[in-house]
């Protein structure tokens, strides 16, 4: 594996119960390795030429540069919004154990 291998996706859902149903799928079909649900936030966009201020709770899905594209697909399937966030950033670095943990855990589905 690349020492940059390990990538985070970001992602904010309408709600709390779309951000498990989104967690447990990619973790059931081994996309990611862990997902961090956080406390709501206000996002403030615009959208149709309008500007919304919504309340949205955000994921932080860790998972591989291998399962990239196949997580964002399916992120986009399971998400309810027309235009899903998906932010793809790397991980320049970590704890040696725990990223060989994620690795592990995204890459059993690829064997």
């Amino acid at each position: 594996m690349q020492p940059f291998d390990v990538i985070l996706v970001l992602t904010h859902t309408p709600d709390l119960e779309c951000a498990k149903t989104i967690a447990k799928c990619l973790l059931a079909e081994q996309l990611a390795a862990c997902i961090n649900i956080g406390a709501p936030v206000v996002s403030v966009y615009e959208w149709e030429s309008a500007i919304h201020e919504t309340q949205e709770i955000p994921l932080v899905i860790k998972t591989t540069q291998a399962q990239q594209e196949r997580l964002v697909e399916r992120l986009v399937t399971l998400h309810p919004y027309d235009l899903p966030e998906a932010l793809v950033v790397p991980a320049s670095g970590g704890y040696a154990p725990y990223l060989d943990w994620v690795r592990h855990h995204t890459t059993m589905g690829l064997e």
